[in-house]
């Protein structure tokens, strides 16, 4: 990975609907190798999706946490992914050393839907023994990655 495809991946996580030729103007290339570089990227999994990133307060999922979630043993570990993967309120799933094995950013409507979320989602079955949650007050930065110039 060179310099160019490096400009290009910052260009691209601010703003992903870049056509090629925007993108290959500002890159100093044409709109082919553009491509090209893009596609090699992708292919190397570097570029993993592209998407829209959607405003969570204009949808009605403003009210943010982060869940600290101990498993009742490793086994049921499998479960719980299973869990998470299913839950669209569940945005990050993080495994992590310290004061518990999993560490969630969820978006949900309110306290009550968070809740519900807590309760009847990550608590069914016997996969999850504790939880701890922490609400997001206000969120000082939110940015996708983009690597360092």
């Amino acid at each position: 990975m060179d310099d160019i495809d490096l400009k290009a991946l910052r260009l691209l996580a601010r703003s992903g609907r870049m056509t090629w030729a925007e993108l290959a103007q500002n890159l100093g290339l044409s709109a082919p190798s553009s491509a090209e570089r893009v596609r090699r990227l992708e292919e190397a999994g570097v570029i993993r999706r592209y998407g829209a990133v959607l405003d969570r307060d204009s949808l009605g999922y403003g009210f943010a946490a982060l869940v600290g979630v101990d498993l009742s043993h490793p086994r049921h570990r499998a479960r719980f992914l299973e869990i998470v993967r299913k839950a669209p309120e569940i945005l990050e799933c993080h495994h992590v050393t310290g004061d518990h094995d999993y560490v969630l950013k969820v978006a949900c409507r309110d306290a009550a839907d968070l809740d519900r979320l807590i309760n009847d989602v990550l608590k069914q079955g016997i996969a999850v023994a504790r939880t701890r949650t922490m609400i997001v007050l206000s969120t000082s930065k939110d940015e996708l990655f983009a690597p360092r110039e």
